[in-house]
């Protein structure tokens, strides 16, 4: 799967004013299983994140999450998308930018999502299902938090 998503970053030049530091298509997406495909458009080492320097932070090497700082990703889930089961210490916040997705929980709930909703995932286990025949886009940020205490799984 590729992924033609535009970025664009601001930062700021050696007096101080604001300037567009990067402004193109994505170069970092991969493929973590079949039907898959992301790509980090940022991330930040720490809350508050440190707005000074130059290095482009969609490089920077990190899992799922950045257990001390924050990650924005968009992730594509083709039709079919091999299952992954994980949970996250994190609070993601998501919102479906196209197509439609089924959140499933480790109770058995499920959750049908389509583009314009939103979710806020709360460190739970889960797994993503494409049961439709169009890709789904989601855009993620995921925010560094403590471990669930008394979590299953």
């Amino acid at each position: 799967m590729h992924l033609n998503i535009r970025r664009v970053v601001t930062g700021h030049d050696a007096e101080g004013r604001a300037v567009v530091t990067h402004d193109g298509f994505v170069e970092n997406a991969v493929n973590r299983r079949p039907g898959q495909a992301g790509s980090v458009l940022w991330s930040t080492e720490k809350v508050p994140a440190d707005n000074n320097g130059t290095d482009d932070a969609a490089f920077r090497p990190l899992g799922t999450i950045n257990e001390a700082g924050t990650v924005f990703r968009i992730v594509e889930y083709g039709p079919g998308v091999a299952p992954r089961v994980h949970r996250t210490s994190s609070v993601d916040y998501a919102v479906v930018i196209s197509g439609s997705i089924d959140m499933e929980l480790d109770d058995g709930v499920v959750v049908h999502l389509e583009a314009g909703d939103t979710l806020v995932q709360r460190g739970t286990v889960h797994n993503w299902v494409n049961r439709g025949s169009e890709p789904c886009r989601i855009a993620f940020v995921l925010v560094a938090a403590e471990p669930v205490l008394n979590a299953v799984g």
